[in-house]
This record gives C-alpha cells, structure tokens and sequence, in this order.
C-alpha cells in the first residue's frame, strides 16, 4: 500500500506517462508473445520488416489509446467505458498488425494479429482492474459498511450513488420479498430480514439504510421493529418528492423521522375542509411564531387567503415566520397571499379589537400561550394572565369585530389538570363556552371553537430532540419516570386537523383528535439509542454507551394524559376528529370568576388563585404546592423545598 500511495500522489501527467509506459511495454510483450505462441520460437523472427510493424503498431496504438482518452479515466473510478476502450484500441491494434504486415509483405503469420489482441486487451484491462480492485480493497477499511433495505427503484439508485463511494462500501440488499430471495442485483446479494443479524456480525455493518419511500408509516414501523435490536445506525434516504425536485440527493441520510417509530399514518386533509374558513378570507393567527402557531401558517397558505395576519409577542419569532413564508411566498407565484407581521400581545384588548377591525378578519386561529408546564408552575400569575385573560381578551375582540370562526387550539393536560398550565387552558375553554352561548349583551355572530391534542413531534419543548442531543453527547438521557407515557402526532397532521376542525364548528364546540395509541416515553428513547447504532447502558448491560436516568415527575406533571372529561363524545365526518359535549360556566358566572381572578393576580395572591382555581369546574387536582416564586419569598421558605425542583 505505501508503494500505491506514492503512485497515488504523482501529478496527473506524471501518471499519464506512467500509464504509456506500461502500455508500451504490455505491447511489445503481447506482439512477442503472440509470435512465440503461433511458432513456439522467437529465433526467426529476423526480418526487419517485423520489428517496424511492431515500432508502428506501438505508436498507432498509443495514439488511438490517448486520443480515446484511456489516459484521463482515474483507476480507481474505473468503469466498463474503459474496458470498452481497451477493446476498441486492441481492434484497432490488431488490425493495424494485418495492414502492415500486408503492406510490408511479411512473413508473419495471419493468426498473429488475433492472439496479439487478445494479450493485450487480457494485459492493458486486467492489470487497470486489478490494480482498481486493490485501491478499492484498501479503501474499504476505513468505508463504512452497510446493507440497503429495498431493492426498488430507490435501492438501485442508492447503491449505484454508493458504487465509488469513498465513504460507504455496499455489502448487499435486504428485502422481504420472497421473489428476490439470494438473486444478484448489480452486482449485490439480496438477502430475507431474517439473515441480517448474521449479515451484520458477519461483514461488520455499521449502518442499514431504509430506500423504501414509498413504504407507509404503518409498514416502516414494521421493518424498524425489525431493525432496532440490531448493533447498527439505521438510516433512511429523503422524501423521493425532494430527490425528484433536487432539494435533495438520494445520498443525503437522514436519521429516521419519530413518526416512523410511532407507525401512525396521516389521513389525507379534505380540500373542502382546509378552505373553508381560509380560501379568499381574512386570516389571523396569534402566537404565529410559536411551533404550532407557524405551521398553522405553513398550512393555511396553501389554501390561499387574501391576507394572513401574523400576530405574534416575540420579535425574533415573528421576524423568524415572516421570513419563511415570504421567501415560500416568492418562490411560488401562484400564492397570492399578503403577509402583515404584528407585533402584540393576547393580552391587549384594544390592540386586537383594532387589529381584526382594521383588516375586517374572518377566522382567528388562537395558538398563543404559555405551554411548559414547570414554567407555568413557576409563574402562576403570568400564565393565567396569559392562557386566561389573552384568550378572553382575544375572544372578545373577535367578537367585537364580527369575526367569522375564532378556534382556540387547546391541550390534552386540560382534562382533570394536576398543574396551572392545563388549568388555565381549561379555565380557556369555559370562557370560549360561555361566550358562545350568546346569553350577553354583545350580539354573538362569531362561532367559537376549541381543539383538545397532546404532544406534537417537534413542538418546541418536545422531549425528542432533547434525547437526540443528550445521545449526541454521550448521555444519559433523561425520562422524568418509568411508566410515563404521551401521546403524539406529527406537527403537520395537528395543524391540519385543527383547520379542519375548525371549519366544522357551529359554536361551542369542544373537537378532539384521534391521537392514536399512547407510547411510552422509555420505550421512545430506548429506540432512539438503538437506532443510532448505539446499546442502552443498564444493570443487564453495564457496557452499554447511552445509560437512562430517571429525574422524577416534574412539578405538576402526570404520568398519563386524558382527551375527554366525559364520555360524551360523538364522532363526526372526519376519522380522526371527535367532538365532545363537557360541562361549563354560564356567561354571568365565568365573568364573576374573571373578576376574582383579576384582583387576585393583580394581588399576586398565590393562594387565592389557586382556590378560585379549584373552585372552578376545571377538575384541578395540584401534585405540588404553589411553585410561585413570589408566594415562596413572602412564606419564607425556598421552592427547593416545595419540591417545585426535581
């Protein structure tokens, strides 16, 4: 190898003249050769005439080699186009044999010219092949291997892009199908999913990647159950829509997207549905900069609304949105959407009313709030300013200003709430009730509606990419308990069902979405672990590489969520939205209740609020004690010790 590395570091003309050389030598040999073969000596071979022919032939090949461009193909990307030049230059070598050897009327025999090109299109192709098969057996120790799951049309590609890959040496094809069971595709073996345990420790694997993407989430959560035990990096090739449009290369991996894992295949948004409240009409949507407020953005502009108003407190956020779906909106010529960014808090009636006035909106899709539930335990008055009174205040401008559709988007930990931030979405909630019963003074031409989901795949806060990057730095990860368990949804399905949703409202309605089966949090960041190739490290495995840390509940956290309060639920036209009939406060009442809660904040009394809190029909069962740090400073005593810390 060190004399192949010196080869490898001569200048380009240097190996060009190198590769004459040989080919000169592999020449003169073969015509020899051919001689010595036919006659068995080389005693006679005493005519003049004879060593000119060779002298010729030398130059004439040379010159049909070069201009043929043997001498630019690199060895060790070597492909048949260079064989097929090495037989076109022997032909023609050959040939100028018997032309010459007609013209200077030389005794060589006529079978020489046959024997001569096969010696030296066995010498010049050969030895460029095997001097390819050495670099290319050099290289493979520092390539990854690995093995192709599919042998569609996207495995094909993918192994052919990884054929002269300095990075990854293709050892074989995976596939279930038993039709290609142990026949050679490209060159590669296909073999069933229940050898590739064996395939694995055999040729060392490092990495399996999935070329099925055409495969629906139910069917790759089937080939990652049977992929996650092995000691190997799972990886998948793009989206093929992104392949085709050259957003990406087949070559590009990626880390298995969550969704595969959880198997939950996204139902088909209906057109109808999507456009309703959105198509041509007026569009605000508050908390726009937000996870879930920017991808209700990302889908409502699809739909083509005459103008989307993003409404949003944090400056940076809002820049941030605004500026993905303006270069979206610049690219796409048939989006004919105006974007007005504003800067506002839920919690500015005035700024609201004047805003849905001013721009006459149509639909309000509310996303704003305080969502984490520790922070909210730590800032009981801001939440429930925030959750309760921005969403009251957003409500009732949109009231005001005759708003078509105003849909709140809620949370799974409204229901039977252990912690202040679902209190306060519940609290939400009975105020979009009461307000939708129309027993008040202001004229109610608005149909209000709520959305009730859990945990959405990569919501800010999401627990999936924290263990991505705990895994990146060697662990642990950190699961706050066992048995805990959420559910979840991909960010662009619950967007989608909230408009949806939305568009089906007559008023007062409380919509819940099918999430599915709930998933177990260890289980998620067991898969995760493996799938990066890596083994959980535990008393069974005390060498693993990423160790699970369990930190407790965090402070008014659940082991489970809930969707419904009742069991008054009714299905309605889309399969994964239900709408639940649930008990509320009637207008006067829920106002009373937002007067004490108003003098309450205004008071910062902690435990007043609580009790109004608890008083309401929210079903508030508090884990922890007031986690404020206001109320800890005026009772003396730390929030370490109320156990608001874990």
């Amino acid at each position: 190898m060190v004399k192949l590395n010196f080869i490898w570091n001569l200048s380009r003309l240097k190996k060009r003249i190198l590769g004459l050389v040989i080919d000169t030598i592999f020449i003169v040999v073969s015509f020899y050769g051919a001689y010595w073969v036919r006659i068995g000596t080389i005693t006679n071979f005493s005519n003049p005439y004879n060593h000119y022919i060779v002298v010729i032939t030398l130059f004439i090949t040379l010159v049909v080699f070069s201009k043929l461009g043997l001498y630019r193909a690199i060895l060790r990307y070597l492909t048949f186009h260079a064989l097929a030049v090495i037989s076109l230059g022997t032909v023609v070598s050959a040939f100028s044999i018997s032309v010459l050897a007609f013209y200077f009327d030389s005794s060589l025999p006529r079978s020489v010219p046959i024997i001569y090109g096969s010696f030296l299109c066995i010498l010049c192709g050969g030895s460029r092949l095997t001097v390819r098969a050495l670099v290319s057996e050099a290289n493979s120790k520092s390539r990854r291997r690995v093995l192709i799951y599919g042998v569609g049309a996207a495995g094909r590609q993918l192994a052919l892009a990884l054929k002269n890959s300095d990075s990854h040496k293709v050892i074989g094809f995976i596939d279930d199908d038993k039709t290609l069971e142990n026949n050679v595709v490209m060159g590669l073996l296909v073999s069933p999913v229940e050898l590739v345990s064996k395939l694995t420790e055999k040729y060392k694997v490092e990495q399996i990647l999935l070329a099925v993407p055409s495969a629906n989430r139910s069917r790759r959560r089937q080939i990652l159950d049977s992929l996650v035990h092995l000691p190997v990096e799972v990886l998948t090739i793009p989206d093929m829509k992104d392949i085709v449009s050259g957003k990406a290369k087949i070559d590009e991996f990626q880390d298995v997207e969550i969704a595969d894992l959880l198997g939950r295949d996204c139902v088909e948004p209906e057109q109808c549905l999507m456009q309703k409240n959105i198509k041509g009409k007026v569009v605000m949507v508050t908390g726009a900069g937000g996870s879930i407020g920017a991808e209700l953005c990302r889908q409502i502009i699809k739909s083509q609304p005459r103008t989307l108003i993003l409404f949003e407190l944090s400056e940076f956020a809002l820049y941030k949105v605004d500026r993905e779906l303006s270069s979206k909106l610049a690219s796409d010529p048939s989006l004919a959407v105006e974007l007005v960014p504003l800067l506002g808090s839920v919690q500015g009636f005035q700024r609201l009313s004047t805003t849905m006035k001013s721009f006459k909106v149509q639909t309000v899709y509310h996303a704003a709030a305080y969502k984490h539930v520790p922070l909210v335990e730590f800032n009981v008055v801001e939440g429930v300013r925030n959750n309760v009174f921005g969403t009251y205040s957003a409500a009732k401008a949109a009231l005001e200003a005759q708003v078509e559709s105003f849909v709140l988007i809620s949370t799974d930990k409204a229901v039977r709430p252990t912690n202040v931030m679902g209190t306060t979405k519940r609290v939400a909630e009975l105020g979009l009730q009461a307000l939708a019963s129309g027993k008040h003074s202001v004229q109610n031409s608005t149909r209000f509606s709520m959305v009730r989901f859990g945990n959405v795949l990569g919501s800010s806060g999401s627990v999936i990419p924290l263990f991505k990057q705990q895994i990146e730095n060697g662990g642990p990860i950190t699961v706050t308990h066992p048995d805990i368990i959420r559910y979840f949804m991909t960010i662009t399905e619950a967007a989608q069902l909230v408009i949806q949703a939305g568009a089906m409202a007559k008023g007062g309605d409380v919509f819940v979405l099918d999430m599915g089966e709930p998933v177990k949090i260890t289980d998620l960041a067991v898969n995760l672990v493996q799938l990066s190739g890596l083994e959980v490290k535990n008393e069974e495995n005390p060498y693993g590489d990423i160790e699970i840390k369990y930190s407790g509940l965090r402070p008014g956290e659940k082991l489970y969520e809930e969707l419904l309060i009742g069991k008054n639920v009714s299905i309605t036209d889309h399969p994964r939205i239900m709408t639940a009939k649930e008990r509320f406060l009637p207008f006067e009442e829920f106002e009373e209740l937002l007067e004490k809660l108003d003098k309450a904040c205004c008071c910062y009394d902690q435990d007043l609020i609580r009790d109004l809190l608890l008083s309401a029909p929210t079903d508030f069962a508090p884990s922890d004690k007031i986690g404020d740090l206001v109320w800890n400073q005026l009772q003396g005593s730390s929030p370490i010790k109320n156990k608001v810390i874990h």
